[in-house]
């Protein structure tokens, strides 16, 4: 029973003191005037009667009710009813408040401030003041106080005839019973009644309609989001502008809560003066007046929830986690049921007809319904996790929180794990964990209901029925009397209180109210108390838990077969069957990620524990301990999952001797773990530990051992056999059953314990204390000593221990686990381990772990009320103890010293190249898995090749790790993963903890970017100045001071094997004259041109390399006619410069220019018309532009000595120069650098010729213009009509909007693909796939017209539209970057037209590179399981877009080219983007550069001539370190990739040639790629040097050399399917969608290491490129190939390397020297070729003319059609032309393009016009010699080779050279049978060949070929 009111009270408005503008509250009155023993007077009540402040009004408002909370100091809630009304004010009351609020004027309003002015007493009305009726009380029932209240005041305003003294009195006096539901009628004796139920139970919150108004005031989102935060103790603040709803929605929030009680701030309705309480750094639920929304907005962790507006505004720095899933959704779903239940109707199509909806109050019910479920599904099985630590006096509960949230599986989720560490649950332990009290709803649900609501999740109207149930369970608990008498109040008339009141609120007799108080006082003490006796009961524990969600088990789903794996395993450890358990061990240890197995681990190692020990030999001692590392490895700090709980009493029972008297226990070698030093851990443990024991306390003798016994040796290395058994179930495993001896739990025991108490006599209890504490205590020694074991280590003078783990030196703030954070021990983890230093004190290594363990004790003993006294004792023995177990670790640590070291595998030394060397010896080290699941066994399957044992080797040119598998199942498969030194990117320590069980500090991450990652750390025996110095030379070698330190350029000058060292020394000066003179004489012969012209053909390699003349048969120089024009004689060019124009001319660029006849260098044989272009040496001394080649291609009529000034406009003087001409189009390609400013304005302003006063900037400008203007005269002119030079598809309207005006337009590209959507109908030319859609795709969104608005394609083929034809065109187009474009002035005669685009820059390059390194080679284990991490990595690097717009603009450019336009490439400084545009679109115009020999030419000219900066890019030496690894040159590489994805048969070269050239660009084995430009490597002595020396087997320099090396003996480089068409142009597809991962990327072999040092990846057998070594036949032995580890192309070669291989097998069986691999394939492909003519003459009907189509053939067919391209147009005799089939007329139409096929070094790939054997006379001195002679008309050519069948040219004769050829005469030496009139002459402008034909005939049709063939030129 209690009081319904305990105060009545009177407050008044009354002055501020102050003299502040407001009035403040004055108690009048207060009943009773004395405070009651039980419940003082609540101090500041006046500030709540008027939250918004004391204030007077204008106008009398209607009176006002609400409740306000106050809280005492001890949590009680005192409910404050305040009644509000206003009288008229009392002059002395004006007078008073006129004089503070003279100055101000503000707007009057409800509850608003009020202006006042001195000059008139008032306003013309009357000012009234407010008076506040207050009751206090401690029971919530707002009704009975409004209604008491409201009587209180009708008397007053009524005049009523009743005392209000009396109804006061009845009031105070009025006595209700709390609970139980019982109902009371009172009166207050003014002819009132009103009826107050009870509640049922005390504990369920009343809630009246409070949860249902706070959902419609916020809806389902917002009510969850502030559940959620005040559950995780978050800031909660309510806004409106009734003070009620204030109120209501507070109490909602806290009824939703149930079954946890709110326990920080709460005030529903806060005062203004209190306003700062709002800055409180504590949580709190807090309600305040909307007039103060202002000062909430200032608050930044504070979430705002408007009742009025109905908003919730989280700040960003506040994250409230949601509910863990599915509950969040399903919580989602039952709401919008119960709030909306036409929801689920309303697609209905015959609806039913409109149901009843619930009323408010029952719709509350109901939604409290939905949040008690939650709660139950929730906390669902929590009563298994109570750890009983106290029975008597009183419970003392724990809660096992990580047992809990494993049991749950629900580690991860950070809800559950703020509320489970919240306060709220700390009081929900405490109350509700009692085992023997009341019990209510909640407890029913969550300990009966479970399988329901697990069963009903499906069912939505199951779910329904169930809260329905459970709302009327709580609506029956609030209202248990439903047909309830009504009240009888008296109410005020309407409008009473704009009645003029006949006087104020009248002063009450406080005399008369005390005597009717203390009557009715007098008259209850003498009355027996009406308690209802409490009904207490054994709270029922429910089913044991089960995780909320059913996870799948993925990897371990056969899990019984695993557990069996485990059993057999120790079983056979524990035999001593050594062998079997050695094999099975691996197995052991993968099953041991799963958390069954562990638990299996754990059970059955406890059964082999006999008398608390278990002593093992060496073998099984490291058995178990390794087993029991890879369990621990992966429990965390909390140990969720209670394996650390049930090793721990085994990790004190095994143990082996080490010598008489000395044993070592296994915990010394599972220090290792973080779990070891986490408080949270240890406290849970000795809770669970002490329940145990105080449980055998009161189970009977017969059920139980004596407790004596199990506690007895508790000082001892062993454990009590109750202990042991104890924990192989440790409290978190309640899925298990208990057994039969363990019925009875904890809880059981206890409440029984509870209830028997109070009938025990005094004595018994004080012995039940007694015994219960001296069980606590002696479990306090023994986990004292027990973590003495595990948190010392073996050799406790090494710190190591307490720096690598969380340091125990700074726990102290793990001091309380209930409010405690439970990573307090990762907070003092980051705090050792970030800083380089030990601190003095943690160095202390036994000091701190007895600091460590007193604070353990003192929280533990405080906690389960261990005496003061028993307290110190233990203080003083923790020292002891420690001490004591360190003596006994000195003897164990001497003895385990002299055990026979593990014998580890030997170091496997790796094959090295010629010239490389080791730096640094293997050091071994642990290689790790690095996030790639291939090499660990991950989801794909497969051996785990990773982790593995082995050796790092540092090298002059990689780092290598060789070893073997960790694990011994795997096999003796040798591991191999190496990089070259200059590739490495990043280097990284790391701290990993590793698989085989010793903590190795020393990490390593190295990153290459050959795609390779090396995460290895070092074996203890590595020490860390070896690793140091093994770092230190890694930097060294990566980074050289210069260029010359590169392992390319060290190669070959200091260790060049089997020359003598004065070679080297004579061929220096030449190579060092020639860079000298070169610079020497640039003065000189600046002012020199050189128009020479020549047809030039380059030498073959093999002879390129060989000495100048004299040492040479056929040296073939290069003639320098001057023309007549120049005034200089030849006699002026020194043999130096002599020197350097031939150099230059070899150079490929201008090898190239010869090719594309875009310029000669002699003029012997005059041409009939004048070229538009020339070859200019202008820059022959890099004088000009030192990133350019010497020779440059630029118009015919620019003089040199203007190209300097033009040069001066462009960024590094790269002025625009031609690289490549259109064979059909004519349009020419131009690149250069991007525009300086001042040169863009110049270069378009429409101006005069320059006046004589005009400065240098402006005239460069003009010599620019005017070098455009020359550019654009060059282009062949459009005069044909045939249509071919239209640019199809050019929108009419496109075109119309450009009438041709004085200003000349600016192109915009903005979506460049929409111009290649459609194409001409010719056949040439071909998309990439056979898909047309989804090929746009923007590479900027700027405005302005596209460049080609497509209108739809034509149909069939039609002809263009007249209206595209050529007027519309420019003649050239300039593409450039955007920004540099801005604003420029188009040509006027809109002969060239801007295109300006947005590119990326090479940092978005770097960046972009970056990202795509991680995301092909993590480093560390994906955190979603399979490829959708690596899909998203892919996407965020944005690699795949950059590649899309490199081919999108390349595809533009080729399309302007094609239509005849001529294009200008000026990008960036020319050298970077600009570098890789041009390239792709000359690999996609022209058929050669797709070809072996084409591709190099292309590198070398765009790449290595036209100096893009290799060493910047790829940061060579130590000056660009920091500039980082930019993969420009392999961006390229990758688009090359895609394009030849696209189209397999246009490319000679297969995708592997790409790899090589990817991974050899950065590798710096070759010297191809070191440097920035020609310039660069000429000053070096690089460019010319293989000129002077006469290579044998030495190692190759150049890439390109080693390429033709190995060609010669393998297919690798070439590609089966290459088969050209006619179409020239490929266009392929460039959107991401149609682009691929380089499989570059991430392929790996292990087996060799990469792939690309062909020497070193012919390790494993049968290789299938090379001849067997020792000839036999092939094995029939079945051979696993391991996709990551073997080299699938040579393990499973394709069908045709299979053949070759066979054929080469069987040559060698049959004694005949085998056969190059290329001569049989075109020999083959010749075959094919002349079945497939003469099955054509046969048939002319065949399959190859009717069924064909023209545009597209298969392989196959080509193969019988003998098709084009000089690839496979094979010819065996030389007399015979291409044939007079149908196939031969079409191969004559088609010899153009066979022209530019490859110039291939093989025979029988080559164009042959005549061909047949000649002797021909050698050199001064040498004999004749019968030589293979070939006359290639196509290459102005006349070869010879050894014989026939010869692959290798031995040489040339230029016929550009040719000057006669005359019948010759016989000389020395001379074939003796053979006639004189078969001799005859060729004369050069060198030197005279004697040849000699077999016969006359052959001899005159040999001179007359020759003949033809030069008339033909």
């Amino acid at each position: 029973m209690a009081r319904l009111a305990d105060y009545f009270v009177l407050v008044a408005f009354g002055p501020h003191p102050r003299g502040s503008a407001e009035g403040q509250g004055q108690i009048l009155q207060r009943f009773p005037e004395k405070d009651w023993e039980d419940n003082p007077f609540p101090q500041g009540i006046e500030l709540f009667c008027q939250p918004s402040g004391w204030q007077l009004c204008p106008e009398r408002n209607p009176p006002t009710f609400f409740v306000a909370v106050l809280t005492d100091i001890n949590s009680e809630r005192h409910y404050c009813a305040c009644l509000t009304f206003w009288e008229p004010v009392e002059p002395t009351q004006e007078g008073l408040c006129t004089e503070d609020t003279a100055e101000r004027e503000e707007e009057a309003g409800e509850g608003g401030p009020v202006g006042l002015s001195t000059a008139a007493p008032g306003p013309p009305g009357q000012l009234f003041a407010p008076k506040t009726l207050v009751l206090v009380s401690r029971l919530d029932h707002a009704e009975v106080f409004r209604n008491s209240l409201g009587l209180i005041y009708t008397i007053h305003v009524e005049g009523l005839n009743v005392g209000l003294e009396n109804v006061v009195g009845n009031l105070l006096t009025c006595i209700i019973p709390l609970a139980g539901g019982s109902q009371r009628t009172i009166s207050l004796g003014a002819g009132d009644r009103q009826v107050i139920q009870t509640p049922l139970t005390d504990s369920l919150p009343i809630s009246r309609c409070s949860v249902a108004l706070l959902f419609r005031q916020l809806g389902i989102t917002n009510v969850l989001s502030l559940f959620c935060a005040a559950l995780t103790e978050h800031k909660v603040l309510f806004l409106s502008r009734s003070y009620q709803r204030l109120s209501d929605a507070c109490r909602g929030l806290l009824a939703l809560l149930f079954p946890l009680r709110y326990s920080f701030t709460y005030v529903p309705i806060l005062p203004a003066q209190l306003l700062e309480v709002l800055s409180t750094p504590t949580p709190f639920i807090i309600g305040v007046n909307a007039a103060f929304q202002a000062e909430a907005q200032e608050l930044l962790d504070v979430i705002v929830a408007d009742l009025d507006g109905g908003t919730v505004t989280v700040p960003e720095c506040v994250h409230i986690p949601p509910l863990p899933e599915p509950l969040q959704s399903q919580t989602h779903s039952i709401l919008s049921m119960v709030l909306d239940p036409e929801l689920e109707l309303a697609d209905l199509a015959f609806p039913p007809p409109t149901t009843s909806t619930s009323s408010l109050k029952m719709q509350d019910k109901e939604l409290r319904a939905v949040f008690l479920r939650l709660f139950a599904q929730l906390l669902q099985g929590y009563r298994w996790c109570l750890h009983m630590v106290r029975i008597h006096p009183e419970p003392v509960i724990r809660f096992h929180k990580a047992a809990f949230l494993g049991q749950r599986g629900l580690v991860e989720d950070d809800f559950l794990m703020k509320v489970l560490e919240g306060m709220a649950f700390a009081g929900f332990v405490s109350e509700r964990g009692v085992p023997y009290r009341p019990t209510d709803l909640f407890d029913e649900l969550v300990a009966h209901e479970v399988a329901r609501m697990r069963a009903d999740d499906s069912h939505p109207q199951r779910v329904l029925r169930h809260v329905k149930e459970l709302a009327e369970q709580l609506y029956k608990n609030e209202n248990p009397y439903p047909a309830v008498a009504m009240h009888k109040v008296q109410r005020p008339g309407e409008a009473s209180h704009l009645r003029r009141a006949p006087r104020p609120f009248p002063r009450l007799d406080e005399g008369m109210v005390q005597w009717i108080v203390d009557q009715a006082t007098a008259k209850m003490q003498g009355a027996p108390p009406a308690v209802k006796a409490e009904k207490k009961t054994t709270v029922p524990s429910g089913p044991p838990m089960t995780a909320i969600l059913e996870r799948s088990s993925g990897l371990h789903g056969n899990s019984a077969r695993r557990l069996e794996v485990v059993r057999n395993c120790i079983s056979y450890v524990f035999e001593g069957k050594m062998l079997e358990a050695k094999k099975l061990l691996p197995a052991v240890l993968r099953a041991l990620k799963g958390r069954a197995a562990r638990r299996c681990l754990a059970q059955e190692l406890h059964l082999h524990v006999q008398q608390n020990r278990a002593v093992l030999d060496h073998q099984q001692f490291d058995f178990v301990v390794r087993m029991m590392n890879c369990c621990l490895q992966d429990c965390t700090s909390l140990d969720e999952h209670g394996i650390a709980a049930a090793l721990l009493p085994l990790v004190t029972a095994f143990c082996r001797k080490l010598s008489p008297g000395v044993t070592q226990f296994a915990y010394s070698c599972v220090q290792e773990h973080v779990v070891w030093s986490t408080p949270q851990f240890w406290e849970a443990m000795f809770y669970g530990d002490v329940q145990t024991h105080i449980r055998a306390l009161y189970l009977e003798p017969a059920e139980d051992r004596d407790p004596s016994q199990v506690c007895g040796d508790s000082l001892g290395p062993r454990d009590g056999a109750g202990l042991a058994l104890a924990h192989v179930r440790p409290l978190g495993q309640v899925g298990e059953a208990l057994t039969q001896e363990d019925e009875r739990s904890a809880l059981d025991v206890a409440s029984e314990q509870r209830r028997l108490w109070p009938t025990l006599s005094r004595e018994k209890q004080q012995e039940l204390v007694q015994k219960e504490e001296s069980t606590v205590f002696s479990q306090a020694i023994h986990y004292a000593s027990r973590m003495s074991y595990l948190l010392l280590p073996l050799d406790s003078s090494k710190s190591r221990l307490l720096r690598e783990r969380a340091g125990l030196g700074d726990l102290e703030s793990a001091s309380n686990s209930l409010v405690t954070n439970s990573m307090a021990g990762s907070v003092a983890e980051s705090y050792d381990t970030e800083s380089g230093f030990e601190d003095a004190e943690t160095c202390d290594v036994p000091g701190a772990v007895v600091r460590f363990i007193n604070r353990f004790v003192d929280k533990v003993c405080t906690e389960s009320g261990v005496t003061s006294d028993h307290l110190k004792g233990l203080h003083v023995m923790v020292p002891d103890i420690v001490q004591m177990h360190i003596e006994t670790l000195e003897a164990v640590q001497r003895e385990s010293k002299r055990l026979p070291p593990i014998q580890k595998p030997k170091l496997l030394r790796p094959r090295l190249l010629p010239g490389e060397e080791c730096v640094l010896d293997g050091l071994r080290v642990y290689l790790l898995p690095d996030g790639r699941e291939e090499g660990a066994g991950g989801s794909r399957g497969g051996p785990a090749l990773l982790p593995a044992e082995g050796a790092v080797f540092l090298t002059t040119y990689r780092v290598i790790f060789t070893g073997m598998p960790t694990d011994p199942l795997v096999g003796e498969q040798v591991v191999v993963r190496s990089f070259p030194v200059a590739a490495l990117t990043k280097e990284e320590r790391i701290n990993i903890q590793t698989p085989s069980d010793q903590y190795l500090p020393d990490g390593l991450q190295l990153r290459s970017c050959t795609f390779q990652l090396l995460k290895m750390v070092f074996d203890e025996e590595v020490g860390s100045d070896s690793a140091e110095l093994f770092r230190k030379q890694l930097h060294k070698l990566r980074y050289p001071p210069d260029i010359r330190g590169t392992f390319a350029l060290t190669l070959g000058s200091a260790h060049t094997p089997g020359r003598p060292p004065r070679a080297t020394k004579d061929k220096g000066p030449s190579f060092r004259t020639l860079s000298r003179n070169l610079m020497k004489n640039a003065k000189r012969t600046i002012g020199r041109q050189y128009v020479t012209r020549k047809k030039y053909s380059p030498p073959s390699w093999e002879h390129r390399g060989q000495p100048p003349p004299g040492d040479q048969e056929d040296e073939i120089s290069v003639s320098e006619e001057l023309e007549p024009s120049t005034l200089t004689p030849s006699l002026a060019l020194k043999p130096s410069d002599r020197m350097t124009m031939s150099s230059l001319v070899e150079r490929a660029c201008c090898r190239d220019y010869q090719r594309l006849g875009l310029g000669t260098l002699s003029s012997s044989l005059s041409r009939a018309k004048s070229e538009p272009f020339r070859i200019s040496p202008v820059n022959r001394m890099y004088a000009i532009c030192r990133s350019y080649p010497g020779l440059l291609i630029v118009p015919q009529s620019v003089q040199d000595n203007a190209l300097q000034r033009v040069s001066r406009c462009y960024r590094q003087n790269r002025f625009p120069v031609v690289c490549w001409r259109s064979g059909r189009s004519k349009a020419v390609l131009l690149r250069s650098g991007g525009l300086h400013g001042k040169g863009v304005v110049g270069l378009f302003k429409a101006q005069n010729a320059p006046s004589p006063g005009q400065s240098q900037a402006d005239s460069s400008s003009l010599e620019q213009e005017k070098y455009l203007q020359a550019v654009v005269s060059s282009m062949p002119r459009y005069a044909d009509a045939s249509g071919r030079n239209t640019l199809s598809g050019f929108s009419s309207a496109h075109m119309g909007s450009h009438v041709p005006s004085p200003r000349a337009r600016v192109t915009t590209l903005s979506n460049p693909m929409a111009a290649l959507a459609s194409r001409r109908t010719a056949p040439r030319g071909k998309w990439g796939s056979v898909r047309a859609g989804g090929r746009s795709g923007g590479l900027s969104t700027d405005v302005g017209t596209r460049l080609a608005g497509m209108g739809p394609p034509q149909a069939n083929g039609a002809p263009p539209d007249p209206g595209f034809l050529r007027p519309q065109r420019a003649a050239l187009y300039i593409i450039g970057d955007k920004a540099q474009l801005k604003g420029v002035r188009p040509d006027p005669l809109q002969q060239w037209e801007l295109v300006p685009i947005e590119v990326f820059e090479t940092r978005q390059v770097k960046g972009s590179f970056k990202k795509l390194l991680k995301a092909c080679v993590p480093g560390y284990p994906a955190t979603e399981p399979g490829s959708a991490s690596f899909l998203c990595s892919l996407e965020d690097s944005e690699w795949l877009i950059q590649i899309h717009k490199l081919l999108q603009v390349s595809v533009l450019v080729v399309e302007l080219l094609d239509s005849g336009s001529s294009v200008l490439v000026s990008l960036e400084d020319g050298w970077d983007i600009t570098t890789q545009v041009v390239s792709l679109v000359q690999l996609l115009s022209d058929p050669f550069y797709r070809t072996l020999e084409g591709f190099r030419l292309l590198v070398e000219k765009e790449w290595l001539s036209f100096g893009h900066r290799f060493s910047h890019r790829g940061a060579h030496t130590l000056a660009g370190q920091s500039s980082g690894f930019t993969p420009v040159f392999l961006q390229f590489l990758d688009c090359v990739h895609q394009v030849h994805l696209q189209f397999p048969m246009e490319f000679e070269f297969s995708p592997f040639y790409l790899k090589f050239l990817g991974y050899h660009h950065a590798s710096h084995r070759f010297r191809t790629f070191l440097l920035d430009s020609d310039y660069e490597r000429i000053e070096l002595g690089l460019l010319y040097e293989e000129k002077g020396e006469r290579r044998g087997q030495a190692a190759c320099r150049s890439v390109w050399e080693y390429v033709e090396r190995l060609s010669k003996r393998t297919p690798v480089f070439y590609n089966y399917l290459y088969a050209p068409e006619d179409a020239e142009v490929l266009r392929p597809y460039s959107n991401v969608s149609n682009l691929k991962v380089w499989d570059f990327y991430t392929e790996e072999t292990l087996a060799e290491g990469p792939p690309y040092d062909w020497e070193l990846a012919q390790g494993p057998p049968e290789p299938p490129e090379e001849e067997r070594p020792d000839g036999g036949a092939p094995q029939s032995r079945r051979r696993v190939v391991w996709p990551c580890y073997d080299n699938c192309p040579r393990a499973q070669p394709d069908a045709i390397s299979q053949l070759l291989e066979e054929l080469q097998r069987l040559e060698t069986e049959l004694g005949r020297p085998p056969e190059r691999w290329k001569d049989a394939w075109d020999r083959v492909k010749a075959a094919q070729r002349l079945e497939g003519r003469q099955d054509e003459r046969g048939t002319p009907s065949s399959l190859l003319v009717s069924s064909v189509p023209h545009h597209r053939r298969s392989l196959g067919v080509y193969l019988q059609e003998g098709p084009v391209g000089s690839t496979l147009s094979l010819s065996l005799d030389s007399d015979q032309s291409s044939g007079s089939s149908a196939s031969g007329s079409r191969q004559a139409a088609r010899r153009s393009t066979s022209t530019l096929y490859s110039q291939f070094q093989t025979a029988e790939s080559e164009n042959r016009s005549y061909e047949g054997t000649l002797y021909k006379k050698g050199a001064f001195m040498k004999p004749w010699k019968a030589r293979w002679f070939v006359l290639d008309k196509t290459k102005h050519q006349l070869r010879y080779y050894d014989h026939r069948v010869d692959t290798e040219c031995k040489g040339f004769i230029d016929l550009a050279e040719v000057e006669a050829v005359a019948p010759g005469t016989p000389t020395l030496g001379a074939p003796k049978t053979v006639d004189e009139k078969a001799f005859f002459d060729v004369k050069t402008t060198r030197r005279v060949y004697n040849f000699c034909a077999q016969d006359v005939p052959s001899a005159q049709q040999w001179v007359d070929q020759i003949q033809s063939c030069l008339s033909d030129a």
